[in-house]
Order: C-alpha cells, then sequence, then structure tokens
C-alpha cells in the first residue's frame, strides 16, 4: 500500500528527541507568541475603544487583536528563511544519519551537529530557501506532467472529480520539497543546485509511487490536525476569556494556531521521517533517467535556473571561491 514504516519513523523521531522537543519549544513559542500580540493588541484596542460606545469598543478591540496577530504573522514571515534553515532542514540532517545507519552525538549536540551539516551542504540560510522555492516550483511541474494520476485511488467513479482529485495532490506534495533537499545531505554534496537537480529527476521518474505515499500521509496528517484543533478549542476559549472585550473569534483562531503548531513541531516531522524513507526505497540503485531531466529541462523555468546556479555555484560565481568544506567528515 505504502513505501514506508509508520513504526520505523516513529523510532527515528524517538531517536531525534532532542530536536523533536526542541521543534516543539520553537513552533510552541510561536503559539504563543500569536496569543500574546493578539491579547496584547485587543487590550490596547479595548483601552482605545472606551473613549467611544460600546460598538465603537468591541469594533476597535477587534480590530487591535487583528493587528496584534498579524504583526507577529509578519514577524514570523521575516524568520522563514531561520525556520527552514536551523529547525526542518537540521532535523532532515539528522533523520537522514539514523535512517543510514550512522550514530548520533547525544543530548544538546544533535542540533549543533545538525547544523554543521547543513551548513556543509548548502552554505548560507538565503541559499538554502532558495534552492527550496526553486524546488517547490519544480515539483508543482512535475505534479501536472505525471499522466494517469487518477489510477492512484482506484475509486469507482472518480473522473466525476477530477478538480478536487488534483487540488488533494497538489496538497499531498506540500512536503516533498524537504524529501529533495534531503537527497544533498544524504550524498554528501558540494553543489547543492546539482543534487537538487538530481533529486528532482529522481522524484519525476517515480512521481507515482512518491505521490502515493504522500497521498496517504496527507490524508493521516490531517485527520490528525483536525483532531487537535477540536482538543485545542476548549482551552484556546479559555484563553480567550480573559482578553478584554471577549474576543468571540480568537477561540476558534487560537485553536487554528496551536493545532498547526502541533502540526509542524510533531506531525510533519513524523511525515517527513515517512516520506523519506519512501524515497531512498524507491530510487534505491537508480540513476538519473536522461528522458526526465529533458522534460523538465522544457517543461520548467525553475529546472533551468537550479542548472544555472548548478554552474555558477562550481565555478565560484555566486560569490564564494569554492563550496563549504564537509563539517560531517
Amino acid at each position: 500500500m505504502w513505501d514506508f514504516s509508520m513504526g520505523r519513523a516513529i523510532g527515528v523521531l524517538g531517536q531525534t528527541l532532542p530536536f523533536l522537543l526542541f521543534r516543539i519549544a520553537v513552533y510552541v513559542g510561536i503559539a504563543f507568541a500569536y496569543v500574546l500580540g493578539t491579547g496584547t493588541g485587543a487590550g490596547i484596542g479595548y483601552g482605545v475603544g472606551g473613549f467611544g460606545d460600546d460598538g465603537f469598543q468591541a469594533s476597535s478591540t477587534l480590530w487591535g487583536g487583528g493587528i496584534g496577530f498579524a504583526i507577529v504573522a509578519g514577524v514570523l514571515y521575516l524568520m522563514r528563511e531561520y525556520l527552514l534553515y536551523i529547525v526542518k532542514a537540521g532535523h532532515i540532517a539528522v533523520m537522514v544519519e539514523i535512517l543510514d545507519g550512522r550514530a548520533l552525538p547525544e543530548g544538546q549536540g544533535q542540533i549543533a551537529y545538525a547544523k554543521d551539516i547543513v551548513t556543509a551542504r548548502f552554505g548560507e540560510a538565503s541559499v538554502l530557501f532558495g534552492i527550496d522555492q526553486l524546488v517547490k516550483g519544480v515539483i508543482k511541474v512535475i505534479t501536472g506532467l505525471v499522466q494517469g494520476l487518477m489510477s492512484l485511488l482506484p475509486i469507482p467513479g472518480l473522473s466525476n472529480v477530477m478538480a478536487v482529485f488534483r487540488a488533494y495532490l497538489r496538497m499531498a506534495v506540500g512536503l516533498v520539497d524537504e524529501v529533495i533537499l534531503a537527497h544533498a545531505m544524504r550524498k554528501r554534496a558540494d553543489n547543492p543546485y546539482a543534487s537538487a537537480k538530481e533529486a528532482l529527476v529522481f522524484y519525476g521518474q517515480n512521481a507515482k509511487p512518491m505521490l502515493k505515499n504522500a497521498a496517504w500521509l496527507t490524508l493521516f496528517t490531517w485527520a490528525l490536525t483536525i483532531v487537535v484543533f477540536f482538543v485545542m478549542l476548549a482551552p484556546a476559549a479559555a484563553i480567550v476569556y480573559v482578553i478584554p472585550g471577549a474576543w468571540s473569534a480568537g477561540g476558534v483562531v487560537f485553536a487554528l494556531v496551536f493545532a498547526w503548531a502541533v502540526k509542524a513541531a510533531v506531525i510533519e516531522p513524523f511525515a517527513i521521517a515517512c516520506l523519506l524513507q519512501a524515497f531512498f526505497k524507491v530510487t534505491d540503485g537508480q540513476t538519473p533517467n536522461p528522458e526526465w531531466e529533458a522534460k523538465l529541462d522544457s517543461a520548467s523555468a525553475k529546472f533551468q535556473k537550479l542548472g544555472e546556479k548548478a554552474v555558477g555555484w562550481a565555478t565560484g560565481g555566486r560569490g564564494q571561491t569554492q563550496p563549504p568544506q564537509d563539517a560531517t567528515a
């Protein structure tokens, strides 16, 4: 049915417990930042609203909470490169080490060790972020190129809901970009752009089994996230109760934020551990298919861009005289 073991994925998370706790601290901290920012904004709005009637006060409280939420969201948007570089890519790095049977340092040393691996492979956070954005674009092209997607799930009459199914598949490939980044770490690649190109060709020539695995994992992870959302409704409502003006929309918003935090901190790394197993299994012993490389080169400007960047990296055109040394050697 799928090409991964959930038990193995849970074991990987257990072996990377320091990193898992680090993720939990980061994303729960982000959730509380949203609560604090929203509550502070609502409080300020409530105070300003005291200069008007009840309707004005309710409106100013709502606007204050919304502005506070938006400010936190803006700060986090600016931090997205750091989150990818330190949190997501770092955790992937240690997962790859475990899946390949290599020993990890104990305790907090895992995080520093992971950072060394990511730095050795990608250099600066901006390089990793840029590659990730290009990879996401190419993955969308691959999903569109693959024919016979409807055969992945043999449900009678499925052709009548083609648009819905395709939308689901687009959502299902949401974590595949992180698997592509893992290829550079596994191969100890000196040129991350060339490694991303190679991994995308591997993904293209194995798109059907990878989409099948991603589709099952998406169903599982979103089901868990929905359960977490409903569990979080009660404590979220309690938090809203103490916000001035009883910010009525806050209960649902905070429940969504905390459900997102749990998904990002725990559920997503579980899904990644599963997808890494699937990718390593289906690509084992393969070589990149030149036909798929040519197909992507003609269909995707971002794939072409990766090729240009790969040449620039190899020749030092990115502003460094040489690629970073292997910190794991």
